[in-house]
């Protein structure tokens, strides 16, 4: 059976906004007394949209279809109903979904990302998303599809915004899943894209320096494999991404209370990290970061 033919046994629409205005339905459905056929409906059509978007594994998308069927989403404003109704879907198809998210978010139409573009304009996702998380059960999905969004630096920006504003619940939240959170999210600060590895470095440069996130911190700078990672990302290509790497690494230096561990991952590389911070790049009147940096110098030319 070809790839259409399987395409249209799943999913009778065959016009993009056929498709849209289906999956659309569905959701709106979920609210009426017929739930548990309209959820049967939501987990067919977002099935059948994610063989649309990404192939079979056989045959690639159309990828003009692709692009309309975007379109039609935000046009009609399908990305609020992914979000919105996601604590309301089975462990499938969210899955399916924040597959779709991902690919969504990707697609340029017209030389705009128009999902990007929509989020931006609509800001009461990201706080649902972000707010979700003390939902246990879709706090992973919440995950993934926020760690899509953090590669657009519009996004990345209004998310940083988010946190701040949601304090306690990111505090709960990292108090129980803190070393989930940090393992998914050091794969970011080692991503081979350059704009994910900025943006994931800069958020978390600005975060850790934060007062209500000092506990956070605290317990951060005592582990190896987050100095390991910064040491890394000091070497990084792009000077911003050292500069931020610094503001981080700094502060695994400057604790008075290192524990042996960290202390002995600095001698280790003692002589690295100095030719690394004797060629880190500043920019003229940057008096500040200029002290910063010797006097990390000097703290670790002192270290025994």
């Amino acid at each position: 059976m070809s790839f259409f033919f399987r395409m249209a046994s799943r999913l009778r629409p065959s016009t993009p906004e056929e498709v849209v205005r289906s999956i659309k339905d569905s959701f709106l459905a979920l609210h009426t007394r017929t739930h548990a056929k309209a959820l049967e409906e939501v987990e067919k059509n977002i099935s059948s949209l994610r063989l649309l978007i990404s192939g079979d594994g056989e045959v690639e998308p159309n990828q003009e279809q692709v692009l309309q069927i975007t379109l039609e989403i935000c046009n009609e404003d399908v990305i609020s109903l992914f979000v919105q109704n996601l604590p309301s879907l089975g462990w499938t198809v969210r899955k399916d979904l924040v597959h779709c998210w991902c690919i969504l978010l990707r697609q340029k139409v017209d030389e705009r990302y128009c999902c990007v573009q929509y989020i931006e304009n609509h800001m009461e996702l990201l706080d649902f998303l972000v707010g979700c998380y003390k939902n246990l059960d879709i706090a992973l999905n919440c995950g993934h599809m926020l760690r899509e969004c953090i590669k657009y630096p519009t996004l990345a920006k209004l998310l940083q915004d988010l946190l701040t504003k949601h304090e306690t619940v990111v505090a709960e939240f990292l108090a129980s899943h803190y070393d989930q959170f940090f393992e998914l999210y050091s794969r970011l600060l080692s991503s081979t894209n350059y704009v994910t590895r900025r943006q994931a470095m800069k958020f978390l440069s600005e975060f850790l320096l934060e007062a209500p996130n000092s506990q956070i911190m605290k317990r951060y700078i005592v582990e190896v494999r987050f100095l390991n990672i910064m040491i890394n990302l000091l070497k990084d290509s792009s000077k911003n991404i050292r500069i931020c790497a610094f503001h981080v690494f700094k502060v695994f230096v400057a604790n008075p209370n290192k524990p042996r561990c960290i202390i002995e991952a600095l001698l280790d590389n003692r002589r690295e990290l100095l030719k690394l911070l004797h060629n880190l790049p500043t920019s003229k009147g940057d008096d500040e970061l200029e002290e910063e940096k010797d006097l990390i110098i000097q703290q670790i030319q002192k270290l025994a």
